[in-house]
């Protein structure tokens, strides 16, 4: 008499992995609903707990002094003036009329001021770590560059006296002479004043952004 004995592996274990694999992923849904839609109460709490993450920004005196220096050259104030500009050329005997020269330029320009917070370093920044506060002393503001339109600058009026011939540097004299009088007038008219203050309040709002509770800009 012969006796025969099958062998073999149940499916059963198969199907537990399965079943556990799908409870994970229900899981790890349910998971994700309840921290997305828990928003107030004790449950809030708890979500939070769960998925809170923690925000630790350098607010040491290099790191803060490298984010303001990358705002670079700060331009922050833009003066503009429209003017007529009067260029002549006399003599002081014969009349204009016979040797005279003369122009009327009207004249439209511009000039740009700010900061230039390159120049910033260490020692202007001060930081109380424990009352979380800085004072910040910027550069001086500076006047940028003053410079006219020539699309929107042009020669109004020329007169020539009859013995002579119209100069030929008598317009850009006078388109020189206007520059320094629009550089002049944005000078008068408080523009790095003007700079200065907007300047301080751009690293302001900076400076807050970084976690700082107490801010002094000057």
């Amino acid at each position: 008499m012969t006796t025969q004995y099958k062998s073999g592996r149940s499916s059963g274990g198969g199907g537990g992995f399965f079943l556990f694999l799908f409870a994970l992923v229900l899981g790890g849904v349910a998971l994700a609903l309840f921290i997305r839609h828990a928003t107030a109460g004790p449950m809030a709490k708890v979500a939070a707990l769960i998925a809170g993450r923690t925000t630790t920004i350098d607010t040491s005196v290099p790191a803060v002094v490298e984010k303001i220096q990358r705002l670079s050259r700060l331009e922050t104030v833009v003066y503009s003036l429209d003017t007529v500009v009067e260029g002549n050329k006399t003599n002081s005997v014969l009349p204009d009329v016979l040797v005279g020269d003369k122009l009327l330029l009207i004249v439209h320009g511009q000039s740009v001021a700010g900061i230039d917070l390159a120049q910033l370093k260490p020692e202007d920044v001060k930081i109380d770590s424990a009352a979380q506060s800085i004072h910040v002393t910027l550069p001086a503001s500076q006047l940028f560059v003053t410079t006219l339109d020539n699309q929107h600058t042009r020669v109004y009026q020329r007169t020539t006296g009859l013995l002579v011939a119209a100069d030929q540097n008598l317009e850009s004299d006078t388109r020189a002479k206007a520059q320094d009088q629009l550089q002049q007038a944005a000078l008068s008219d408080g523009i790095l004043d003007a700079a200065r203050k907007n300047a301080r309040a751009t690293v302001t709002v900076l400076l807050y952004s970084l976690g700082f509770q107490k801010v002094d800009v000057n």
